[in-house]
């Protein structure tokens, strides 16, 4: 017989299962129905009632993809696109952080302050004035509108990260400064080292944010050579006709490197976005 304090717990958890179990099933449910659709003949997709499962797989869909569109083109762009603007500016939002996290110099709650208020701009206010400084410079139909804000770093980052450096133990970099290390050499030796889960998660948010990315290449890039994979997906749409087994073929086969990045890192993932919230 259950005590019960054990039938209530066994209760409670019975109803936290059955709604996280819900809750991934519906989760669940575009990513099956896009997996489905992109294995269907053309002009089927909109049958009723729906057809989860195809009576025939068509992988016509994705060799036309593969083979007669641009995806692995965008696909490429994308990556030039998205990696410096990761590393380097994970770096750069990291110094910021190191700065706010663990130094004191004049006015840094007031700044720190400033900073966190861009994160309450949204971006629909900035895209004209943003849009005309890069016409001005000459970068419209160029990938530097893309790439060279990101390398300067984000809030969002810099917040996070201050956050877990936070919780690093201060005796840390007393002994360093001990051992005759600079505040940088104490951030690269020390600090970094410590902080991979952050630096991961917070790699893995850039990295995912860029890829996803629509409407910053659809501002900034007018030359089809130079579309991202976003841009070449949304090829397939026309004014008059979508071609939808061919959106969902691409969309599985651009969703794949997402997904390969999250199963191997997802360790440090959840590490990094339970330990930054830990300290204020």
């Amino acid at each position: 017989m259950f005590s019960k304090k054990q039938t209530s717990e066994w209760v409670r958890k019975s109803f936290a299962y059955l709604f996280l179990s819900i809750g991934a099933l519906m989760m669940a449910i575009p990513f099956l129905w896009m997996v489905s659709t992109s294995l269907k003949p053309a002009g089927s997709e909109f049958e009723f009632p729906p057809q989860w499962i195809p009576t025939n797989f068509d992988w016509s869909n994705y060799s036309f993809v593969l083979l007669e569109s641009d995806i692995v083109q965008g696909f490429f762009n994308t990556l030039l696109v998205i990696l410096l603007p990761c590393l380097v500016g994970l770096f750069t939002s990291a110094l910021a952080a190191y700065a706010f996290g663990r130094m004191q110099f004049p006015a840094k709650n007031l700044l720190f302050t400033l900073l966190l208020a861009t994160m309450m701009i949204p971006g629909v206010v900035t895209m004209i004035p943003t849009f005309i400084l890069f016409k001005n410079i000459g970068w419209i139909d160029s990938w530097l509108p893309l790439i060279v804000p990101g390398m300067f770093g984000a809030a969002a980052a810099v917040f996070l990260l201050r956050q877990f450096f936070m919780t690093i133990p201060k005796e840390l970099e007393d002994a360093a400064k001990v051992d005759g290390m600079n505040p940088f050499q104490t951030f690269i030796r020390i600090i970094l080292p410590l902080s991979k889960p952050a630096l991961i998660t917070q790699g893995l948010l850039g990295f995912l944010a860029g890829y996803n990315d629509y409407l910053g290449p659809l501002i900034y890039i007018n030359t089809p050579e130079k579309f991202t994979l976003q841009l070449v997906l949304a090829s397939f749409q026309g004014f008059y006709t979508s071609q939808w087994t061919y959106i969902m073929a691409g969309s599985v086969l651009a969703l794949i490197p997402t997904l390969l990045l999250f199963f191997f890192s997802q360790k440090y993932f959840v590490e990094g976005i339970t330990l930054t919230g830990m300290k204020g």
